[in-house]
This record gives structure tokens, sequence and C-alpha cells, in this order.
């Protein structure tokens, strides 16, 4: 019963280091590709993407993104 309980929680963190990773790598194609490139903040962003791993992914998609898409459309 221990193995099974050992095995489930290995399969479930290998899917969430996945999702994270995938996360991580369309924040920061998304940050290069459509973040203004005026002044730093594009270079701001993608740091604190790269630095940061799936927590700056996360605080670019729940923070920044919604507040470019309103102001540029994209």
């Amino acid at each position: 019963m221990a193995l099974l309980v050992g095995l489930m929680l290995t399969v479930i963190g290998f899917i969430l280091s996945v999702l994270a990773f995938v996360l991580w790598v369309w924040m920061l194609i998304d940050c290069l590709k459509n973040e203004p490139s005026d002044g730093n903040d594009k270079i701001i962003w993608v740091l604190v993407i790269i630095f940061l791993n799936g927590i700056g992914a996360l605080i670019y998609y729940l923070i920044r993104r919604p507040e470019r898409i309103k102001q540029t459309g994209q």
C-alpha cells in the first residue's frame, strides 16, 4: 500500500513539474514576442521569469499579461 502511495505521489509530482515547465516556456515566449520594447519592462520581465522559474512565470501570467493585453490588445 505504501509503495502504491509513493508511486502515485511520484507520478503527480512529475506531472506538476512538466506543467510548470510548460507554463515557464509559454510565458517566456509570450513575454519575448508580445511585451512592448519601450523602456526596460521587457528585460525586467524576462529576468523575473528566468530567475524565479515557475513562480516568475506565474507572476507574469497573473499580473503583467492581463494588463498588457488590456493596453495593447495582444
